[in-house]
């Protein structure tokens, strides 16, 4: 080009060569044998700086591929990704997990994490029901969760993790029953009786063996009442009676729940 000298264009092109050094991220796991990756991974996962271990677990599993160590280092990147709040992330890395390795020895520990992590999504859903708005909401997770503790239980009912995992169990199972009696409390405190009796109907059917159908039956005979279905009615308060013959709901009423849910049980 006219005017422009030969030095100009030189230093043109080395202040281009040296920018573009500098936009190059410097890998710093480059001289590590797998052993160390993984040792500084968990030390890091250890020491709570779940990002950087992230990237050393990401790192070792692709350098592992195929081994042993490759597995370990995926079962450990999904917990790091959980510990991290990267929550899809983590399920996304377990399912990847479960597909590809189903007669792996750490299966167990796959489904178990899974669970855990759809399981604490939903503790606030569980944990704070009486300061929620009551519109409906997912409640995917938590069966999500469920599922994959079932799955626990019934494929390895001798596993480290089967006895936490049927705990957990329990509660999802409470703690839905309760979300739909609660919805239906809602409902028939602002006259919408037929949807109470329906969200009460629901709890008692899909979950028998959980405390809150006590509440759930009361509230399908009063929501009966109110609808003039009286042998409904009738049918609710003898189903009532007979589960739970010293119910405070028989002579209390909705005075009877003076206590939150979860300390029912």
């Amino acid at each position: 080009m006219p005017g422009v000298s030969i030095s100009a264009w030189s230093a043109v092109l080395a202040l281009a060569l040296l920018a573009g050094c500098s936009t190059t991220a410097k890998d710093e796991t480059a001289g590590m044998s797998n052993e160390k990756l993984y040792s500084e991974a968990r030390d890091e996962a250890a020491a709570g700086n779940y990002e950087r271990a992230i990237r050393f677990y990401e790192r070792l599993e692709g350098r592992a591929a195929g081994t042993l160590l490759s597995q370990q280092a995926q079962l450990e990147l999904a917990y790091a990704y959980y510990r991290g709040n990267e929550r899809a992330q983590a399920l996304a890395t377990l399912d990847r997990f479960i597909k590809l390795h189903p007669g792996s020895p750490a299966l167990d520990y796959a489904l178990y994490l899974r669970g855990l992590v759809n399981f604490n999504d939903n503790l606030g859903l569980f944990g704070s029901l009486s300061r929620q708005d009551l519109s409906e909401r997912d409640q995917q997770a938590a069966k999500e969760a469920y599922q994959s503790f079932k799955q626990l239980v019934e494929q390895f009912p001798a596993s480290t993790y089967a006895s936490d995992a049927r705990l957990r169990m329990n509660y999802i199972v409470n703690s839905l029953a309760a979300y739909e009696v609660h919805v239906a409390r809602y409902y028939y405190r602002r006259g919408a009786y037929l949807a109470a009796a329906n969200r009460a109907q629901a709890a008692v059917q899909g979950y028998q063996e959980s405390p809150a159908i006590e509440e759930a039956l009361y509230i399908m005979a009063r929501s009966y009442e109110r609808l003039g279905l009286t042998q409904l009615r009738d049918d609710a308060e003898r189903v009532l009676k007979t589960s739970f013959p010293d119910s405070a709901y028989l002579t209390r009423g909705f005075q009877a729940k003076d206590k939150p849910w979860w300390q029912l049980w």
